[in-house]
C-alpha cells in the first residue's frame, strides 16, 4: 500500500487509460456520469473506456435492464451487469478477448433531490477479469451518501468508483488493501454498509469478516445479518418499521443466556404490539458493537464479534452491529430509516452504564445524552434483572448510591433507586413513560 496510497483520483484514472491491457464500459444511472467523466478527462480516455452510458428515463431503463424491480436495488444493478458484460463480450470478445482484461462499471444511484427529502444511497458494482479471457469477478457494494448537496455527492460518487476500479486491478492482495483504497479519500463522505464479493480471488474471504470490517474500519456506521437470510444493508432491514432494539455485550453465548436473551426481545415485541394500534409487526434486532463490556479491557476483535454474532442467529436473531455503543447514537441511526415507533429493550445493568456514563464526546453530559435519545420516537422498555447478577453488576463498573428492592430475588425498574438528584431524573423517566418497565419475565 506504500506506493498505491500515494497516487490520487487523477493518477488512478489516468493510470488505467494508460494499461493496454485493462478495458470496459460504464453504465451510471443517477448522480450524472462521474466516474465515466473521470476517465474522459483525465487523457488516453480510447485506451480504457469502451462505452458510457446513463440510462436516466425509466422506460429507456425498463427496456435495457428488465422491468419489475426498484429502480436503486440489488436486482436493477445485477440486471445492469449481466447486460453489460454480455454485450461487451459479445462485441469485443473475439477481435481483444485474448489479449484484454475487461471490465465493467455499473452504478445505480438516488443523490440528494432538490427538496433533501430522500434517502441519498444507492447500490455499486464492478465485474472484472484478473487475465485475458478468465472468469468475472464481482464487486457489490451499497451506500450511503452523506454530503450534505447533489454536487459533492456526485463528486463523491466519482472518486468511489475510480478507486474501485483502480483497488479491483492493482489492490486485493487483502481485504485491508482492497477497502482502503476503494474509500481513499472519501472516508467520511460516503459509508460502505454492505459489500458481497465473488470470484476465484475471493473464494477464501468470508462476507461475514468483510461486513465486520468495515464497522470496525469506520467505513459503516452499522451492518446487519438476518437470522436465516444473507447478509443485506440495514435500509432494507429497518425501513419504515416500528422496530425493538436489544443492545448488549452479549458475553455468554450458553444456551441458558442464550434463552434469557431471546426471551427479553419477544417480550418487548409483545409489549409494543400491546402499545401500538397499527397493523405492522415490529422486527426486533439484537444490537452490539465491539465495545468491551469493561472499561479495562481491549475492544472486541472480529473473531469474538462473530463468534457472538453468529450465536444469536442461530437462535433466530437478526442482528445489528454498530460502530458506537451509546444508545443515543443508535437512535440517530435507526430513525434515519422508520418514523415508526423505537423500542429499546435493555436489562437493568444497561439502565444503570446508562445513567453512570459520562459522555465525554456530548456538551451537556447526561442531560444531552437522555434528550438526544428521547427527542424523536424512542422508549426504553427495562427487563427485571435477578439481584444477585445486580449486585454483581454494580460492583463491576464501581458504581455507587444505587439502592433497590426485590420480590422473589428480581428486581425489577421501579424497584430500582439511584441517588438523588440522578434519583428525580429517573423517577421522571418512568412517570413519564420514557423509560417503561417489562413486568414479563
Amino acid at each position: 500500500m506504500s506506493t498505491t496510497k500515494k497516487l490520487d483520483t487523477h493518477r488512478k484514472a489516468l493510470t488505467l487509460n494508460l494499461d493496454p491491457l485493462i478495458f470496459g464500459s460504464f453504465a451510471e444511472i443517477g448522480a450524472g456520469q462521474e466516474v465515466a467523466r473521470w476517465f474522459l478527462v483525465v487523457g488516453a480516455a480510447s485506451g480504457t473506456v469502451a462505452k458510457t452510458i446513463s440510462a436516466y428515463d425509466k422506460e429507456v431503463s425498463d427496456d435495457l435492464y428488465g422491468s419489475g424491480s426498484r429502480y436503486v436495488s440489488r436486482q436493477r444493478l445485477d440486471a445492469m451487469l449481466d447486460r453489460e458484460w454480455a454485450q461487451l463480450l459479445s462485441q469485443l470478445g473475439k477481435t481483444r478477448g485474448s489479449q484484454t482484461r475487461f471490465f465493467c462499471f455499473v452504478d445505480t444511484i438516488s443523490a440528494r433531490n432538490y427538496a433533501g427529502t430522500n434517502e441519498a444511497h444507492g447500490w455499486i458494482g464492478l465485474r472484472f477479469q484478473q487475465q485475458p479471457g478468465g472468469e468475472p469477478h464481482d464487486v457489490v457494494l451499497h451506500i450511503n451518501l452523506r454530503d450534505p448537496t447533489n454536487i459533492l455527492q456526485q463528486e463523491a460518487i466519482g472518486v468511489l468508483g475510480v478507486n474501485l476500479i483502480y483497488a479491483a486491478f492493482h489492490q486485493t492482495q487483502t481485504k485491508a488493501d482492497l477497502f482502503e483504497g476503494i474509500a481513499q479519500d472519501v472516508e467520511k463522505r460516503i459509508e460502505i454498509d454492505f459489500v458481497d464479493l465473488s470470484g476465484h480471488a475471493f473464494e477464501a474471504w468470508d462476507q461475514r469478516e468483510l461486513l465486520v470490517h468495515l464497522v470496525l474500519t469506520g467505513l459503516a456506521e452499522a451492518v446487519c445479518f438476518p437470522s436465516s437470510n444473507p447478509p443485506l444493508p440495514p435500509t432494507e432491514a429497518l425501513y419504515k418499521k416500528p422496530l425493538v432494539l436489544a443492545p448488549g455485550y452479549f458475553v455468554h453465548v450458553d444456551r441458558v443466556h442464550g434463552e434469557i436473551h431471546t426471551r427479553m426481545l419477544a417480550s418487548a415485541i409483545r409489549q409494543l404490539q400491546r402499545e401500538s394500534a397499527e397493523s405492522k409487526a415490529p422486527k426486533g434486532f439484537f444490537c452490539l458493537t465491539n465495545a468491551s463490556s469493561s472499561a479495562n479491557e481491549p475492544s472486541l476483535e472480529a473473531s469474538d464479534l462473530l463468534c457472538r454474532i453468529d450465536a444469536l442467529r442461530s437462535r433466530g436473531g437478526d442482528v445489528l452491529l454498530f460502530r458506537e455503543q451509546e444508545l443515543y447514537t443508535l437512535a440517530d441511526f435507526i430513525n434515519r430509516y422508520t418514523k415508526d415507533a423505537v423500542r429499546f429493550v435493555v436489562g437493568l445493568s444497561v439502565i444503570i452504564r446508562t445513567f453512570e456514563d459520562r459522555y465525554s464526546k456530548l456538551d451537556g453530559s447526561l442531560l444531552r445524552a437522555l434528550s438526544h435519545l428521547f427527542a424523536q420516537n424512542v422508549r426504553i422498555y427495562a427487563y427485571p434483572m435477578t439481584a444477585a447478577d445486580l449486585q454483581k453488576m454494580i460492583q463491576s463498573i464501581s458504581a455507587t448510591g444505587w439502592e433497590w428492592t426485590e420480590t422473589n430475588g428480581l428486581v425489577s425498574a421501579r424497584q430500582l433507586h439511584p441517588a438523588s438528584p440522578v434519583g428525580h431524573l429517573y423517577e421522571y423517566l418512568l412517570a413519564s413513560r420514557f423509560l417503561i418497565p417489562i413486568e414479563e419475565a
